[in-house]
């Protein structure tokens, strides 16, 4: 699989550490409350389909919002994380 990262290019993705669900990004504020944090760290779909998830580019240091299919594991887009959130 190859992912494009915003600052260097198309790239392998063994260059990258995959995150988790880009639902990362949507932080609680710090004052939320217990069940608000509780869903952020712990519930989390697993879809099959389109996702977008949270990558780390090692060799740059970015962190990439990649869009995919789990099914066809067709890339469809990629977005540097301060700039992809929802």
């Amino acid at each position: 699989m190859r992912l494009t990262c915003p600052v260097c290019g198309d790239r392998d993705h063994r260059e990258f550490t995959y995150k988790g669900d880009a639902v990362m990004l949507d932080r609680p504020a710090p004052d939320a409350g217990t069940d608000a944090w509780d869903s952020y760290l712990h519930l989390r779909d697993n879809p099959c389909g389109d996702t977008r998830d949270l990558w780390y580019h090692d060799p740059c240091g970015a962190w990439v919002v990649v869009e995919r299919n789990t099914v066809t594991h067709a890339v469809t887009g990629t977005a540097l994380a301060s700039e992809a959130k929802r």
